[in-house]
């Protein structure tokens, strides 16, 4: 007999950055752990982070996750300096790391977060190699989803 594993209450994902599907056409996503801290951890699990305006930088063959900000918890340890946008280091493999620089430095496209969210107890980022957009695609966009609604609309209204 086997025994299923009890839903726990609330969503597993922590942060969304909502501006990057509005910013960019993302043209790859990539799941990467990362490495934290004690403090950035407990103040994860209380949801307070944001990753507007996080990017991916490349250091000594290193991928970095920048301008991510974990707010720490006032119930933090006093010996412990808490810097809520450190830098933080990406967790990828070798081939990831290569194919991710190598778009990025020949290509032209930009690394940016999506997602920050927990998967079993590991802190998962969810990662999207982009390409910006100009004006007239966020206008292109914002037509293409205002007529998927009327159009939604519309064929409500005819089945009646």
């Amino acid at each position: 007999m086997t025994k299923k594993k009890a839903h726990k209450p609330g969503s597993a994902t922590i942060a969304l950055n909502k501006r990057a599907r509005h910013e960019y056409f993302i043209e790859e996503e990539i799941e990467a752990g990362l490495a934290l801290q004690g403090w950035e951890v407990k103040s994860l699990r209380a949801g307070k982070a944001n990753i507007g305006d996080s990017y991916v930088i490349f250091k000594d063959g290193e991928a970095y996750l920048f301008g991510a900000n974990f707010t720490p918890l006032n119930v933090a340890s006093s010996h412990v300096v808490c810097d809520p946008t450190r830098t933080r280091k990406l967790l990828l493999n070798k081939r990831e790391l290569d194919n991710l620089f190598g778009s990025v430095s020949r290509d032209g496209y930009t690394v940016i977060a999506l997602s920050l969210y927990w998967k079993n107890a590991w802190c998962k980022v969810k990662i999207g190699v982009a390409k910006g957009k100009k004006q007239h695609d966020k206008r292109t966009d914002a037509k293409d989803r205002e007529w998927a609604v009327d159009k939604a609309r519309i064929m409500k209204n005819a089945g009646r």
